[in-house]
């Protein structure tokens, strides 16, 4: 199996997944392969479930995808300063790779996106690092050595890569923005290939 770094995301208007996508192109800048994977939505109430196989859009990340990973890249949309439910759905039904430990020693790293400047990005950005800790996994941020972390005006955090969507989600990235996705899917992928040959 080729060597790859995971990149899991919910989107519901387009950004998550705009932003999933950069990170994607830095992780591959450092020459490993990125798997890009998303989660079902989830509803009050179950009729039927969600086929194995989205009609359009990414393919459903399945345990393997997780399990298999090198390393892994996880955004959500910021809801109400959290994660999005089906995100955190999809990481309740992880308890398998927790018992036997798959996830240890992987380095991960966290992005999000909201409609406003004050959204809830870096509780958002928190609330994801949680259930990623609890696997062992080892958590990447955005260095201040990248000068855009520090000329930014709308998105970016030293926590993780973020985006300013806009109250109807239609702003698109800013260079900024755009730029520090990638280095954090660039700093990702190369950690990932030095992590893969240490003796734990």
């Amino acid at each position: 199996m080729t060597p790859y770094v995971l990149v899991l995301y919910y989107s519901q208007y387009g950004t998550t997944k705009e932003m999933a996508y950069a990170i994607a192109q830095g992780i591959e800048d450092a020459g490993i392969s990125a798997r890009i994977r998303t989660v079902p939505k989830v509803a009050p109430e179950t009729v039927t479930a969600s086929p194995a196989i989205p009609d359009d859009g990414d393919l459903y990340c399945t345990m393997d995808d997780l399990k298999n990973c090198m390393g892994l890249a996880l955004g959500s949309p910021t809801h109400f300063g959290n994660m999005a439910s089906p995100m955190k759905y999809f990481w309740d039904s992880t308890v398998t790779l927790w018992l036997a430990g798959n996830l240890q020693n992987k380095p991960a790293c966290v992005f999000t996106s909201t409609g406003t400047m004050h959204g809830g990005q870096e509780t958002t950005l928190l609330s994801m690092m949680m259930p990623l800790l609890h696997h062992g996994m080892i958590l990447l941020g955005v260095p201040y050595s990248e000068p855009e972390l520090n000329r930014t005006t709308r998105g970016g955090t030293p926590y993780g890569a973020t985006h300013v969507s806009g109250a109807k989600h239609d702003h698109p990235m800013t260079n900024d923005e755009r730029v520090l996705a990638i280095a954090q899917g660039k700093r990702l992928g190369i950690t990932a290939q030095a992590l893969c040959t240490a003796s734990w």
